[in-house]
């Protein structure tokens, strides 16, 4: 079914897995003080394998987060536009807003996927602006996966590369929206995909496409080979194997810079879902 609108430096990982609920010894309010996300440790569910990770340590806005509410699996990857310090506290309050929307949403159980889905980004979206509704550019890839019917809404806001192989073969996943942190009052039409067993769904952040080899980027194409020809079986190393392509892909490029000047590479983070068979 397709879809339908309506061996480099050592890993610093994070493992992004699914919770059977939002754990009752974490507190998932953040306080004024917090200057970061939460990491969650999470776990295997229902047949589903979600990972991401940074590659090495974070130096941008790249961050992610997922929780299990019901027979809902809600995520997240964002690339919020500035440096770690000051993208960190957008993502903290944007992470905090994430989760509790997304428990008041699909709590209930009878909430329809789509319009949970869309209410939930539009719930993000004025988290990224914040009080003072400041403009962030903010690229976000948001899904909510129905373990029960085997479906994935989703809401590509800006275009993160997300690409799915099963079946019908490896392709991007279409219906790019406008990135999140520009409008207040814009409105966000989720999108459909049958996810079967056996699919794997990978998405990365631009700090993976745009790795350069000298005027070459990594690109999206290149993503979508590394899908499509990857004989992993877990989330994890899915994510390692495409994360440590684009790193030797740009690895030369590094090498020379460093002698001219000191350079802040961008983050570069992937998620991965996978439905065992």
């Amino acid at each position: 079914m397709k879809a339908r609108k309506g061996h480099g430096p050592d890993y610093n990982l994070t493992k992004q897995t699914i919770v059977e609920s939002l754990m009752p010894d974490i507190d998932t309010k953040l306080a004024a003080s917090d200057q970061e996300a939460r990491r969650a440790e999470l776990g295997f569910v229902d047949g589903l394998d979600l990972h991401a990770q940074y590659y090495v340590d974070r130096t941008g806005g790249d961050f992610f987060d997922a929780v299990r509410v019901g027979s809902r699996v809600v995520f997240l990857l964002s690339d919020i536009a500035g440096r770690r310090r000051e993208a960190s506290l957008i993502a903290a309050r944007t992470q905090e807003m994430f989760r509790a929307k997304a428990v008041e949403l699909f709590g209930a159980g009878d909430v329809n996927l789509m319009e949970g889905t869309e209410l939930l980004v539009q719930a993000i979206n004025l988290a990224i602006t914040g009080p003072a509704k400041e403009i962030r550019f903010a690229p976000t890839m948001v899904g909510c996966y129905d373990v029960q019917l085997g479906i994935l809404a989703y809401v590509n806001a800006g275009g993160q590369t997300a690409a799915i192989r099963d079946s019908e073969g490896t392709r991007l996943l279409p219906d790019v929206a406008m990135p999140l942190g520009l409008f207040t009052r814009l409105i966000y039409d989720a999108s459909m995909q049958a996810f079967e067993p056996g699919a794997v769904l990978l998405i990365v952040t631009k700090g993976v496409t745009q790795s350069m080899h000298g005027n070459t980027p990594f690109g999206t194409e290149r993503v979508m080979e590394v899908l499509r020809s990857s004989k992993q079986e877990s989330a994890a190393d899915v994510c390692r194997e495409v994360l440590e392509a684009a790193h030797l892909f740009q690895q030369g490029r590094w090498g020379r810079l460093a002698f001219w000047r000191k350079t802040v590479p961008e983050d570069m983070t992937a998620l991965a879902m996978v439905r065992s068979r």
